[in-house]
């Protein structure tokens, strides 16, 4: 039952119902049935919410075992127990208690960002979403996460795989669910659900919501003092030779462009590093890639230009598909080139078309996805 459209008032409450039912016969099965299962439903729809499916997807387990979360936390509201461990209260993006376990053991992870921040922390996930516009996990993860069991895509949970991967936490975001209140009902019924950032949000708050979420908040603040001398020490060696220079960064979907601007990662990652935008550039958007017509295809136009794909994936069409590799990118480049005035651009006419992984760069993500891109800059241009 892949779930890929919101459903109806009318259908919500049986939908709900069906995918507890589903997963609770599954946990069941080693106990002799679904008989059991069949009141815990019961149990479970009176109650709902994710206080009540923690008690039936919580995990417990060694905390040291590498598949959850060992660390300290930094915002327990309180802690309890449950039937199945030690539980303990988190604030979501929205300041919503939620009560999560204490070392969660199989986590799930629906956006980028989750899936980005869970790794860098030691948190192999159970289960996650496809990258925007591939049918895989994020490219620029795939060293990390390609053995990851898909659950759904970008803004396309599929109810009936997550129950049957009988998570004890799962983790959203603004970047793929958009922090739904009814897709995220639904999921609680399966598991405690932490919304964990808006979609262009700062990556630092939704990846230290995850780490809460996790409890492992200590761990989280060495990523971002790490990152953060990462990037000085970088932006210090560009400075003597690109200190005047501007840069854009370039999706190119289809026959046309979109620029990711500063709030998106890839934009806060040239300003953590010192290197310019061109002035129509240097100012947030509106949390996702912003179409530039053909029209006004100078827009995008700078000194430097990173240019990536995400096979045609769009604002309107995350899952278009297609290659978001080097290989897309040059494709892509093929067909820009045959657009009018792309080769009138200042970039393209000095030969400082930038090649990147759209996976990378025109995308999102967290700590690791920051880190690449510092990593990438460098070999590119020192």
């Amino acid at each position: 039952m892949r779930m890929g459209h919101l459903p109806t008032r009318g259908t919500r409450g049986l939908l709900k119902g069906a995918v507890l039912l589903f997963f609770c016969c599954a946990v069941a099965l080693s106990l002799g049935g679904c008989d059991g299962a069949q009141g815990g439903l019961q149990a479970a729809a009176g109650g709902g919410g994710a206080a009540g499916a923690g008690a039936v997807g919580g995990g417990g387990g060694d905390a040291d075992d590498g598949t959850g979360a060992g660390g300290s936390g930094g915002g327990d509201v309180g802690v309890g127990t449950t039937a199945t461990g030690q539980t303990r209260t988190v604030l979501d993006i929205d300041d919503r208690p939620i009560e999560v376990p204490v070392s969660p053991q199989r986590v799930i992870t629906l956006s980028e960002p989750t899936l980005d921040g869970a790794l860098a922390l030691g948190v192999v996930p159970v289960g996650t979403t496809s990258g925007r516009g591939q049918s895989g996990v994020p490219a620029y993860l795939s060293d990390l996460a390609a053995d990851i069991p898909l659950v759904g895509a970008v803004a396309n949970p599929n109810y009936e795989e997550i129950a049957k991967a009988a998570p004890d936490l799962i983790l959203v975001d603004g970047t793929s669910i958009n922090n739904n209140a009814e897709v995220i009902a639904i999921l609680a019924e399966i598991a405690p659900v932490v919304a964990t950032g808006y979609a262009g949000g700062n990556w630092e708050v939704n990846f230290r919501l995850v780490a809460d979420a996790l409890n492992r908040s200590d761990e989280a603040e060495a990523v971002i003092a790490g990152y953060e001398r990462h990037a000085a020490e970088i932006g210090a060696a560009l400075q003597p030779s690109y200190s005047s220079s501007t840069f854009s960064i370039v999706r190119w979907q289809g026959t046309s462009a979109a620029m990711i601007l500063n709030e998106l990662p890839p934009g806060r990652v040239l300003l953590d590093l010192g290197l310019a935008r061109p002035a129509n550039q240097d100012h947030d958007g509106r949390g996702h890639a912003e179409p530039v017509s053909l029209e006004n295809l100078g827009e995008i136009d700078a000194d430097y230009l990173f240019f990536g794909t995400l096979g045609g994936s769009s604002v309107n069409n995350p899952q278009a598909g297609g290659s978001a590799g080097l290989d897309g990118a040059r494709k892509a480049l093929e067909q820009a080139v045959q657009t009018p005035g792309f080769t009138a651009l200042t970039a393209y006419a000095q030969g400082h078309i930038v090649l990147v992984d759209g996976s990378l760069w025109t995308s999102t993500g967290g700590p690791l996805l920051m880190t690449r891109i510092i990593d990438a800059i460098e070999e590119a241009l020192l």
